[in-house]
């Protein structure tokens, strides 16, 4: 299951992390986030090698969801080096989701 991240341990977990992060910007709440939630969860196992996900609860946690302009859930935002390289907002397949990371990994 993928961490939670915080704005506590948001920029050293980013920063320092070996591998891209992918972050999941979602909500108990909404619908599409649950539903993208086990694909989220499946795709980090699988390419786990590759890339770190975490989830980020965007009611618990307003001040990232501010800093990232979070304006629509589920948003995943894919950084690398500490930077965001490639946003994706909304509920998608999982195929979808491997060749979005695929292109920018």
């Amino acid at each position: 299951m993928a961490e939670a991240i915080t704005t506590a341990t948001f920029d050293s977990i980013v920063a320092e992390s070996e591998k891209p992060v992918l972050v999941d910007f979602w909500a108990t709440w909404c619908g599409p986030c649950r539903a993208l939630g086990p694909i989220v969860e499946q795709v980090g196992e699988e390419m786990a090698d590759r890339l770190a996900v975490y989830k980020c609860d965007v009611d618990a946690e307003g001040d990232l969801a501010q800093r990232f302009r979070i304006m629509s859930i589920p948003t995943l935002i894919l950084f690398k080096g500490g930077e965001p390289v490639h946003t994706m907002v909304g509920s998608m397949p999982k195929a979808d989701l491997v060749a979005e990371l695929e292109a920018h990994l």
